[in-house]
């Protein structure tokens, strides 16, 4: 059984964004943060303060991450990016919208003060006898703080208050992962109610000292008893924490690790929203339980019955009772799970070939098919995403690449051209508009024409699942609509091609025109072409190990004092690493013999390594086991955050079964006598940092996961007992509306009605799942006396 965190998020479009240049604009980009670690950047649109993005990610979490924050940011080439504005949205904001949120959030001002991060290492106890009684808290640790000095960390000590009286612990330079294991004690008030405080603060020599955070749920003070927690708003309180004498008495000590917040006495995030803007977003959260893949066995074994019986004549079918009882906002989650998981099975050409047909049967017109919102062309869509992207990447990545590195100006409408000048310096000359155009206008038909050739040779080379999922769809239509051909639908877009809705766009018309009927011929060609030696059933992305080339690319190996294979042979220098299902192997170029590789056995840990150790924050660390036995690590340093982060995530999925991968970590690296970090000398002691194995963006090359798919189904149904059984009896009226009239005989209603067998068995199957959720469901634990917030 496992616990996860799925995320979805797509970052729309921003609106109204302040200008930080010169110019009057701004050159946005936007940085996610999960509990303040970048995972993603998006591209930086150019001079514009009302940039469109649209682009979207699915990250796999840690079950307990707190919030995600987008910082909306204008890069500069010359100095440092700019602070425009940021979104900050909770796992509780995220949990009262289940089916996800969609619309425009207001971008609030960044407060140094409230950019906390991190978590410290508490021990609570009361000492002593009635009359006499003593508060001891230990101040152990520290993880993760904010870095608030320019040498990328911090001067942090902890700040205590009780009862009126103030102490404080020492000083540890240099360091966002401290460790003090200092002991403080209070006289303890009688009655017992004042609040125990525990700050942290970066020391400074010159100036006040920074803020890191505070010990406190946000905005509510929490009252432990010895039996049950009580939650109410403390506005006279708004960050303390209120512990029960009497529950911690009988606990004896409380021990854990407390999240730092920011100082809420402060006015609230939408007090100071001013003018900088907002951004369109869409986020949905999924805590997921996903049990044992043999419990859902009979859910996918009665789904794939169902789409091998195919369509019966007087039968209401359970892919038709899915499809009408579906909202429009999910049915595109819906749709890719039914496809991977019957891509898994192989029966995907089955289940689409079921849906064309259950499609066609409705009232509908040649010139509208597949244009609504339903299963049928959702699933088409999910089904060309899922198996069709390697075959996007190499038909399209070449021309792709090459727009982004030649970055050439392109520009035809004339009230949008911007004039330059040309030449070497002394010889400036200024471009006319009319040269700006057909410069602009060459470039664009080079590209299209390149795109164009690309795609029209690649007939033969589309995978064989997808011509055989197109021969279907073309065969169900022309045994629907014999006198209507579909290939006139795109033969009839040359007419339009023909006319300009812009004028400014006339000079493109012959290449839009050619192109039209080129694409005719294309998808004539793509629906004709048979397969070689026959197509195997089930055939498309794979179910168990990964692609031969999991990830490849250039990056640079720092030096550091290790022995390894890797550290001996490449210090300093850049190579070409290439991830595969056996090893991480790496040598000078991609045609090079290889130098030497690691054994993704012997991965121990892929993290993050602080900026300060390298001057870079796009710095991973591979921790592994050396063939001597020790356990060594390299340090590759990556383009940029999104880099990084493909790169960990790959490397983390392709470990994950990995018995031996280590569950805390060094952030920094070992130089002198101790680590960079935590000030450690012990170099094989345990880490200051818990790794992040659970961590990954989703990609399309990741194998599929037919068990996760079924748990998701198994979710989405869930809730629809009563509304597939309503939705079965409304179907089935008009059927038998057609039989005739009925005079007195009517339906059963459809609480005491028998139902079909395949409904009625897929009732059962959901019963018998849920009892396994229940059964596998943790006791939950007692509630401490001293609240602790898990991390």
């Amino acid at each position: 059984m496992a616990r996860r965190s799925a995320l979805s998020i797509r970052i729309v479009e921003g609106r109204n964004l302040p200008a930080k240049d010169i110019t009057g604009s701004s050159d946005p980009y936007c940085i996610v943060k999960i509990d303040d670690e970048a995972i993603i950047r998006t591209a930086t649109v150019w001079k514009t303060l009302s940039p469109f993005w649209g682009e979207e990610y699915e990250l796999q979490l840690q079950p307990g991450f707190h919030s995600i924050s987008i910082y909306v940011m204008d890069e500069d080439a010359l100095s440092r990016d700019d602070i425009i504005g940021k979104v900050c949205i909770t796992r509780d904001m995220l949990a009262e919208h289940p089916k996800g949120y969609s619309g425009w959030m207001s971008l609030s001002e960044v407060d140094p003060d409230e950019e906390v991060q991190g978590e410290i290492h508490l021990r609570v106890q009361v000492l002593g006898s009635q009359g006499s009684r003593r508060l001891r808290c230990s101040v152990l640790e520290a993880r993760d703080l904010a870095r608030k000095d320019r040498n990328g960390a911090s001067d942090p000590f902890v700040r205590l208050r009780y009862n009126g009286k103030t102490q404080e612990s020492t000083v540890v330079k240099k360091s966002c992962y401290p460790r003090w294991n200092e002991t403080f004690e209070f006289e303890l008030a009688e009655p017992a109610g004042e609040k125990l405080c525990v700050e942290v603060w970066d020391w400074d020599l010159v100036g006040r000292n920074d803020f890191l955070g505070k010990v406190s749920p946000k905005s509510f003070q929490y009252c432990w008893g010895p039996a049950q927690l009580h939650t109410q708003p403390s506005p006279a309180f708004p960050s303390q924490v209120v512990f029960s004498i009497q529950g911690l008495e009988a606990a004896g000590q409380e021990e854990g690790w407390f999240r730092l917040w920011p100082d809420k006495s402060k006015p609230t995030e939408h007090e100071r929203r001013g003018s900088l803007g907002s951004l369109q977003l869409q986020v949905k959260l999924r805590d997921e339980t996903v049990l044992p893949s043999h419990c859902y066995q009979p859910l996918v074994q009665l789904l794939c019955q169902e789409v091998k019986s195919g369509c019966q004549d007087g039968q209401v079918h359970l892919v038709t009772l899915l499809d009408e009882t579906t909202t429009a906002e999910c049915r595109q989650e819906v749709a890719i799970s039914l496809v991977k998981l019957f891509l898994g099975q192989g029966l995907v050409k089955e289940f689409l070939d079921l849906l064309f047909e259950l499609e066609l049967a409705k009232p509908c017109e040649p010139n509208t098919l597949f244009r609504s919102n339903s299963l049928a062309s959702k699933s088409m869509e999910s089904f060309l995403k899922v198996t069709g992207m390697p075959y996007l990447h190499f038909v399209l990545g070449p021309t792709i690449s090459r727009v982004f590195d030649e970055k050439k100006y392109v520009e035809l409408d004339p009230g949008k051209v911007e004039i330059k000048d040309v030449g070497c310096s002394g010889l400036h000359r200024v471009q006319t508009e009319g040269e700006v155009i057909e410069q602009g206008r060459q470039h664009l038909q080079s590209y299209l024409g390149e795109l164009l050739d690309a795609i029209v040779r690649s007939a033969p080379a589309c995978p064989p699942l997808i011509r055989a999922a197109f021969r279907q769809l073309f065969q169900r239509v022309g045994e629907r609509f014999p006198q209507h051909q579909a290939i006139q639908l795109v033969g009839n877009m040359e007419p339009a091609a023909g006319r300009a809705k812009e004028t400014w766009l006339s000079p493109l018309l012959p290449a839009l025109q050619q192109g039209t009927a080129r694409m005719r011929d294309f998808i004539t060609r793509l629906v004709g072409t048979e397969e070689d030696g026959g197509e195997e059933e089930g055939e498309g992305r794979p179910l168990g190990p990964p692609p031969a080339v999991v990830k490849e690319g250039l990056l640079l190996v720092h030096k550091t004092r290790g022995k390894g294979p890797l550290l001996a042979a490449a210090a300093g220098k850049k190579l070409h690493f290439c991830l595969t299902g056996e090893a991480l192997g790496f040598g000078k170029s991609p045609s090079a013999e290889r130098i030497g590789a690691i054994a993704l056995g012997d991965i121990l840990a892929a993290e993050k390594v602080e900026e300060k150790s390298f001057g870079s924050s796009h710095v991973m660390q591979v921790v592994y086991t050396a063939p001597g036995g020790q356990q060594e690590t390299a340090y590759l340093q990556c383009k940029c955050v999104n880099e990084l982060n493909q790169w960990l995530s790959a490397l983390r999925k392709v470990c994950g079964n990995n018995p031996r991968v280590l569950r805390s970590y060094h952030p920094g690296v070992f130089r002198g006598d101790k680590w960079s970090c935590c000030h450690q000398r012990d170099r094989t002691g345990l880490g200051c940092d818990r790794t992040r194995h659970g961590v990954t963006l989703q990609d399309w090359s990741d194998p599929l996961d037919p068990t996760v798919e079924a748990q998701r189904l198994f979710h989405h149904l869930q809730g629809l007992r009563g509304t597939l059984r309503e939705k079965y009896w409304e179907l089935l009226e008009p059927e038998d509306a057609q039989n005739g009239p009925r005079g007195e005989v009517s339906l059963p209603s459809p609480a005491d009605a028998a139902l079909p067998e395949a409904l009625s068995r897929l009732f059962a199957v959901l019963g018998e799942l849920e009892s396994c959720h229940r059964r596998a469901q943790p006791p939950e634990p007692p509630a401490p006396a001293l609240l602790q917030l898990q991390t």
